[in-house]
């Protein structure tokens, strides 16, 4: 939770917009926060709950932080603000939104409204997002709903059409590194090698900076860089494919799907003459570019994200992994894979 929306100074004036309109009576009563991941979006959602709640802001910007209801929300036990994720962090399913829909009809507790936060509504499956449309069809005047967009993966035409869309932007560069630097704690390799980390956390997350420090916090960066190996030594025919899966497995499915979808953009950018994102693997995508036409590209990036279409069911990492890390030896010359 933060104590101020200047924590998230990127988002300073979409919360300006939000609490104007609040004040004015005029706030939707649904609200899609859309934009990339690790932005914010969740602590945004948060502290626009707890402004929602407040008994003491009396139309100022920000909540006061020390009525009853600021000190629940605090505290993590406010009755009247509930939030709803992915169970085992694949889809939301029906008896959650069921739950949501009774939560909603309900009459507040302690606080003249009621806040519900939807995070990852994109993971809503067939039904339960038919399941949602009733609350959003039949809406309490008494509750503000939030849903919260984690991915590129599409809404229900008529669960989006009945939510006002937030767009929340992701910080410039020059902010992104202030911010990641400032909520830091000091790394023992000293300066210079920490600015290196940072900065290619930030370039991993897509210059997102609460991504960005989840991924040093995590070791990702380092196991990025195992995975990197592994894939340059498995093209090269010097690593069998059970062995390079490993640090991709390590890594988790979602995120070496990810990965993989970043070196894919990559082979397309250096396909059409432009630079990588990530320069660390521009020199063997340089050189796949070169072997192969943009057809077979975007196949590959078809294939990547069917992959990604099916993290909701019980795939098998290993064997997922290994599947396209042979899609992209077969991107090698052939006279090349033994090299």
């Amino acid at each position: 939770m933060i104590e101020r929306v200047d924590e998230l100074p990127w988002l300073k004036t979409q919360w300006s917009r939000l609490i104007e309109r609040w004040n004015l009576g005029r706030l939707p009563h649904a609200l899609l926060f859309e934009g990339r991941n690790g932005i914010g979006k969740t602590l945004f959602a948060g502290y626009l709950a707890k402004r929602l709640v407040c008994d003491g802001a009396h139309g100022a910007v920000e909540p006061c932080g020390h009525c009853k209801q600021c000190e629940l929300i605090a505290a993590g036990s406010h009755p009247d603000v509930r939030t709803y994720r992915p169970e085992d962090s694949k889809v939301i399913k029906v008896d959650q939104v069921r739950a949501l829909g009774e939560f909603a009809v309900a009459s507040p507790q302690v606080a003249h409204h009621k806040v519900i936060i939807l995070d990852s509504a994109d993971k809503l499956n067939i039904n339960s997002a038919n399941a949602l449309l009733k609350t959003l069809e039949e809406p309490n005047p008494d509750v503000t709903l939030i849903l919260l967009q984690q991915s590129g993966k599409p809404l229900l035409p008529t669960i989006r059409s009945r939510c006002q869309s937030v767009l929340l932007p992701a910080p410039d560069t020059e902010t992104a590194q202030q911010w990641l630097s400032s909520h830091l704690a000091a790394r023992e390799e000293g300066g210079e090698a920490d600015a290196g980390v940072q900065a290619r956390a930030l370039r991993l997350a897509s210059g997102a900076p609460l991504l960005a420090r989840e991924y040093i916090e995590q070791g990702f960066v380092e196991n990025v860089d195992a995975c990197l190996d592994s894939f340059r030594q498995f093209l090269k025919s010097r690593l069998a494919p059970e062995e390079a899966a490993k640090p991709f497995v390590k890594l988790g499915l979602e995120n070496a799907l990810s990965l993989m979808e970043r070196w894919g953009a990559d082979l397309a950018r250096l396909g059409v003459g432009a630079e990588a994102a990530d320069p660390e693997v521009a020199d063997i995508l340089g050189y796949l570019a070169g072997h192969n036409p943009p057809h077979r590209v975007h196949a590959l990036l078809g294939h990547i994200a069917e992959a990604r279409s099916g993290l909701a069911y019980n795939v098998n990492p290993e064997l997922e992994v290994e599947r396209l890390l042979f899609e992209w030896l077969s991107f090698m010359p052939r006279k090349k894979r033994a090299g």
